[in-house]
């Protein structure tokens, strides 16, 4: 390691951005799906819960924090 960073094999960073490819598209497929079934896409962003409706709109839910006793 030299300042911090290691160094990786352009191998092993084609196969990390296939498998990154890959991904993408299931996740993709899924929201695709989500909508033809008329199911929201529901994602965590800055600690709150957001709905993407299968219409386009946007549902932001805060989170309830338990007090500790």
């Amino acid at each position: 390691m030299k300042n911090g960073k290691s160094k990786i094999s352009l191998e092993t960073y084609e196969r990390m951005m296939e498998f990154v490819r890959i991904g993408n598209r299931a996740v993709q497929a899924a929201q695709a799906e989500n909508h033809h079934l008329s199911l929201p896409n529901i994602y965590w962003r800055n600690g709150r819960i957001v709905y993407e409706m299968p219409n386009g709109e946007i549902v932001v839910k805060e989170i309830q924090q338990k007090e500790e006793e």
